[in-house]
Formats: structure tokens, sequence, C-alpha cells
């Protein structure tokens, strides 16, 4: 695979070994650079900021991190090239970006080397600093992680809630509707008793006025046939 530009300088790759395909055909290709001897900065170099492996055509490279001084130029290129990549890899200039993270801990990794080429003691007191930013960050963005899986977590249970809140009212609703339905019925069925009683009650004042009436007329009667009857007597 071909290794992704990097803003911290690394020497010539070297072959490590060679595993050629049998089915391809032999190409006739520069011979590999030959690792050089590790000087003690290397060896320094190397600790703080291990080399890199890639593969290529079923190969086995090495890369190590450069034990060049940086001059002021290099320093300057650096910068330029820092601000060229984030403009080419389209990194956002607010919140959690890894393309911006990944390319100033390059250029933080850049720094360290050159001071520690120039002073151990100051690149290994960068290094430090380095992995304790690293650590808090990743702390920082496990608890960004944590919030956002509580918020989701949350606003979740708050749409479940509505959803059965929702439910319920449509329940209630529905059983309001099937209690008016029952109340109108009874009410019917209330008016209905009622006018059927008033009739029945009418029905039975009406005859019993008739059965008084009848009354009074057969009393009347008799005693208009009494007072015929006590006036025959006298004249007798």
């Amino acid at each position: 695979r071909t290794m992704q530009q990097s803003l911290l300088r690394y020497d010539t790759p070297v072959l490590v070994n060679a595993q050629p395909k049998r089915s391809a055909p032999a190409k006739a290709r520069a011979l590999p650079p030959v690792d050089k001897p590790l000087t003690q900065t290397d060896e320094l170099l190397s600790n703080i900021l291990p080399p890199r492996e890639y593969e290529e055509d079923g190969q086995k490279w090495i890369q190590r991190v450069s034990s060049t001084p940086a001059t002021r130029l290099d320093v300057i290129n650096t910068q330029e090239m820092l601000d060229k990549l984030l403009i080419q890899r389209q990194a956002r200039e607010n919140g959690i970006c890894p393309v911006r993270e990944e390319l100033y801990n390059q250029a933080f990794d850049e720094i360290i080397r050159q001071v520690t080429i120039n002073c151990a003691e100051r690149g290994f007191l960068l290094l430090r600093v380095r992995d304790e930013l690293r650590m808090r960050i990743a702390a920082y963005q496990t608890l960004y992680e944590s919030s956002i899986a509580f918020g989701l977590r949350k606003a979740l249970q708050a749409e479940q809630g509505k959803t059965e809140t929702e439910e319920k009212i449509a329940r209630l609703l529905n059983e309001k509707k099937l209690l008016e339905k029952e109340v109108a019925e009874l009410r019917t069925r209330l008016e209905g008793n009622e006018k059927r009683d008033a009739e029945r009650r009418q029905v039975e004042e009406k005859k019993h006025q008739d059965d008084v009436a009848f009354l009074k007329r057969s009393l009347q009667q008799l005693k208009s046939q009494l007072e015929s009857l006590f006036s025959a007597k006298k004249e007798h």
C-alpha cells in the first residue's frame, strides 16, 4: 500500500524482506536502499517515535524517523504543509474532527523530533506532555460519547413515553366516546320510560275521574229515587 503523506519527517524506506510473486514476470528494478547503521540519536528517536512499516508488491518496507536536524525553512514548510493538508483533507475547523486531530498530532510529533535531536531531555519532556494531552483528549472524547449516548437514551425514553401517553390518550378518548354513547342510550331509555309513565298516569287519572263522575251520577240517581219514595209515602 502507498503510505499517506505525513508531517513527521521520515528517512528513505528500507526493504526488510522480499517476497516476489512466482506467477509474476521478473521486472528489473533499482536495488533497495541499504539500512544504515543506527546512531544513538536514531535509537533515541525510534524509541520515542517508532518507525512505520508497510507492504508494497509483496515486499515489506520499514521507514524510520529522520535524524536530520530541521532548519528554519523546514519549520516554515511544515507549517505551510499543515495548512495545505487541512484544506485538502477537508478538516473541520470546530468540534471533534479525526482528520484535524491526526494532522496536529503529526505536527506535534515533528516538533518532538526536531527538539529531541538538539536536546533529548526536552524531547522526552515534550513526549510526556503529548501523551498526557492524548490521554486527556481520549478521556474527554469518552465523556462526550457517553453524554451523547445518555442523551440518545433519554430522547428514546421521552419518545417512548410520548408514544405511551398518546396511546393512553387515544384509549381514554375511545372510552369517553363509548361512555357518551352509553349515556345517550340511557337518556333515551329514561325519556321513553318517563313518557310512558306520564301517558299511563294520564290514562289512570282520566279513568279515575270517569269512575268518580259515574259514582256521583249513581249517587244522585239514588238520592232522587229515595226522595221520590219519601214523598209518595207522605201523601198516603
